[in-house]
């Protein structure tokens, strides 16, 4: 990972990727913006400060000019993502009137879907539901229900959902800030397979309920562009897929470590809501977002230049203990727990937010009702990444 000075912190250590949270409440607490060494980031820790960046929207863009890219030796690179100010930015890295353009897109279509959708979800969980002693239940469930569904609003064919999910986490890969320069051009190859695959398919006859056809008789009506309606649809493959797969495997790790409060989810199936927001605030599946310093100025007592770039660390936020009393302890009790920022906050709040709790739902009670008790078989492993909070496995046992 990068080199430290004596005094420094590594965010990169592969024990805070695996375990965050120590690290987060010491910046929290000591630094709640926080410059990476070397870099032109900051993390942005407290609560009221990443409510604060999320509500000046106009000296912290949503625009995504930057990532980081790890280097063999010192900090790591920002490799630009902007082109100059040339980039196109969709949803939820535009900012107004742009951002409220696209999402009129594709809002009205999930909000009419999403009172159809239950039969379709329940009939994706039984088909991934294998009934063996063991399942992985991060590759076997979490990561394919989400694509899959998105899939089927979209009007992409079912047969192409593995190459989505490969197409989808390399996206989220390269946002994670461990990847290397070397792997970072294989990475760019898949985002530009993905857009390639994505053009072929707006210009050929979709199902008339797709978002694949609204977007494609935008185009025709020259509402959009056909590069913006790719990417747009670019960007639900790859956070609609990630926030959903994290929820889903998340909360899973949760029960398995406490067979306590599955029991009694099992018991009070009316508690499942309140379980679910609490995971979100308990394990973020989406550990921070981007936002672009567009002038120069300052958040807390910390001075930012224009061009420098922030990450608004939702997990810090959620385990804020001025907002959340005992923050790391898991409170299915806990009476504001839907006050979490897991889905962002403000304009941008996360688009598909029902729909992930609907499938999270839904793979759940099918976890709770069909077994009697489930343990973790071998210890979890997570994606190295400080931009996701997902899992690579999670096997588990089951009764």
């Amino acid at each position: 990972m990068t080199t430290t000075s004596p005094g420094e912190i590594d965010i990169f250590d592969p024990a805070h990727l695996d375990d965050p949270y120590p690290l987060l409440r010491a910046l929290r607490t000591r630094r709640p913006v926080y410059n990476v060494p070397g870099t032109d980031f900051h993390l942005v820790s407290s609560w009221e400060l990443v409510t604060e960046a999320t509500a000046r929207t106009t000296d912290f863009s949503s625009h995504l000019t930057g990532l980081l890219v790890q280097q063999p030796d010192g900090p790591p690179v920002t490799f630009d993502m902007d082109g100059g100010g040339q980039a196109v930015h969709v949803l939820a890295t535009a900012d107004d009137p742009v951002h409220t353009v696209h999402r009129k897109f594709v809002l009205p279509l999930l909000s009419k879907r999403i009172r159809t959708l239950e039969p379709t979800v329940r009939r994706l969980v039984d088909q991934l539901w294998t009934g063996d002693d063991r399942i992985d239940w991060a590759t076997g469930m979490a990561d394919r229900l989400p694509l899959a569904l998105v899939a089927d609003i979209i009007g992409l064919p079912a047969e192409d959902v593995p190459q989505l999910l490969a197409w989808a986490y390399d996206s989220t890969e390269m946002l994670g800030g461990t990847v290397s320069s070397t792997r970072l051009a294989p990475l760019i190859a898949s985002a530009a397979a993905l857009a390639g695959y994505l053009h072929e398919k707006l210009h050929a006859p979709a199902p008339d309920s797709s978002l694949l056809a609204v977007l494609a008789t935008a185009c025709r009506t020259g509402e959009l562009t056909p590069d913006v309606a790719v990417l747009i649809l670019v960007q639900l493959i790859g956070a609609g897929g990630e926030s959903t797969a994290g929820l889903i495997a998340n909360a899973a790790r949760i029960l398995a470590t406490d067979t306590e409060l599955q029991h009694r989810l099992r018991a009070h199936p009316d508690l499942l809501p309140a379980f679910l927001d609490e995971s979100l605030r308990w394990e973020s599946p989406f550990r921070a977002h981007h936002r672009h310093v567009t002038t120069d100025t300052t958040l807390g007592s910390t001075h930012l230049p224009a061009g420098s770039h922030l990450l608004l660390l939702w997990s810090a936020a959620n385990r804020d203990p001025t907002v959340f009393p005992t923050p790391d302890t898991f409170d299915l009790d806990r009476p504001n727990a839907r006050k979490h920022l897991a889905f962002g906050k403000g304009a941008h709040f996360c688009i598909g937010s029902t729909l992930a709790k609907l499938e999270a739902t839904a793979a759940l009670t099918a976890l709770l009702t069909r077994t009697t008790e489930f343990t973790l078989a071998a210890p979890a492993r997570w994606v190295p990444s400080i931009f996701v909070r997902r899992h690579e496995s999670l096997v588990l046992r089951i009764r």
